[in-house]
């Protein structure tokens, strides 16, 4: 047992530090009430594609069209131009400073002036460019009155368009954006609980399961990871590492890496990524339940894993000998 506790104190120094900075990959991928979505753009160009990434926290254009295409900024201005070589931002655009954060808080300098000529700056080599857009989101904490008045349904609450710019035609980015009530989340951690309970019980009964297990453990934190990576949340290293982990765990499975591989698991994959049951709208691609339950399997199967762990260990210490013998 004291070796047990030594490593998972180890195991917590490593992966801790990395869990801030992998969780969300990029500041704004996180749970939301609000979804934000494309519905197209009003002149399509061959080569001239977007959609909504990290949760729908950002816009992504990307321009394989040849051509220099520009975003325009709140009040008209131009805000990025993304040209054959690259990506350029106004620096006299206040739409520059705005949009580095999803609330929109950073300071705008003096120098940014819509009635400025613009002033580029290359920001990147390549043809896309991620940003976050106020015209997009909800913005304020205080939830919109139709969610106030009736908050178990969805709402629509605008249509919003972000303005481009070919040479002199302009035309836009069209989407929606729309309230989702949150999920059950008492539902889901019982439903984890019960599961995880049910696991123990089935590999107590029948331990050739344990390998079955570990692998479903495995691939549930690889799939919320992969579902992470194509939404444009980052690739989540501690969810890669844990997975690996139990797939490991499926190869070799001694009571103690049983043990541990299931605490990590569930402290590191699991309740890190626990948020998802917290609000409907969750960044990762495909529809919400589905990465719900991979965390909800998630739980369930890492807590199997270190209560299997834990029991066999104990099988393992043999009885006292009678006194006197």
């Amino acid at each position: 047992m004291r070796r047990f506790l030594v490593t998972l104190v180890v195991a917590g120094a490593v992966l801790a530090p990395a869990t801030p900075a992998f969780a969300h990959g990029g500041e704004g991928a996180n749970v939301t009430s609000y979804r934000t979505t494309v519905a197209g753009i009003s002149n399509p160009m061959d080569g001239l594609t977007v959609r909504t990434v990290e949760g729908g926290a950002r816009l992504e254009l990307v321009n394989d069209t040849g051509r220099a295409i520009e975003v325009l900024g709140y009040s008209g201005e131009p805000y990025l131009e993304l040209r054959p070589d690259g990506v350029y931002q106004n620096t006299s655009s206040p739409a520059t400073y705005v949009n580095q954060t999803l609330a929109g808080d950073t300071p705008v300098p003096a120098t940014a002036d819509v009635t400025m000529p613009p002033t580029w700056q290359k920001i990147s080599s390549g043809t896309t460019i991620r940003w976050h857009d106020q015209r997009t989101h909800w913005l304020g904490t205080a939830r919109p009155p139709q969610a106030v008045a009736d908050p178990g349904h969805p709402h629509r609450l605008r249509d919003w368009a972000v303005p481009l710019r070919d040479q002199t035609r302009v035309f836009e980015i069209r989407g929606t954006l729309d309230y989702e009530p949150p999920p059950v989340t008492w539902a889901w951690w019982a439903g984890a609980v019960l599961l995880g309970l049910l696991f123990t019980l089935l590999v107590r009964l029948r331990p050739r399961l344990v390998a079955p297990l570990a692998a479903l453990a495995g691939l549930s934190v690889i799939g919320y990871a992969v579902m992470r990576g194509l939404d444009g949340a980052g690739w989540s290293g501690v969810l890669l590492v844990t997975g690996a982990l139990a797939l490991g765990a499926a190869w070799k499975h001694p009571p103690f890496f049983l043990a541990l591989s299931g605490f990590v698991l569930v402290a590191f994959a699991g309740l890190g990524s626990s948020d998802a049951f917290l609000a409907a709208v969750v960044p990762a691609a495909g529809p919400g339940w589905l990465a719900r339950a991979c965390v909800a399997m998630t739980v369930a199967a890492g807590g199997a894993l270190a209560l299997t762990g834990l029991l066999r260990m104990r099988d393992a210490v043999p009885e006292p000998a009678p006194i006197g013998s």
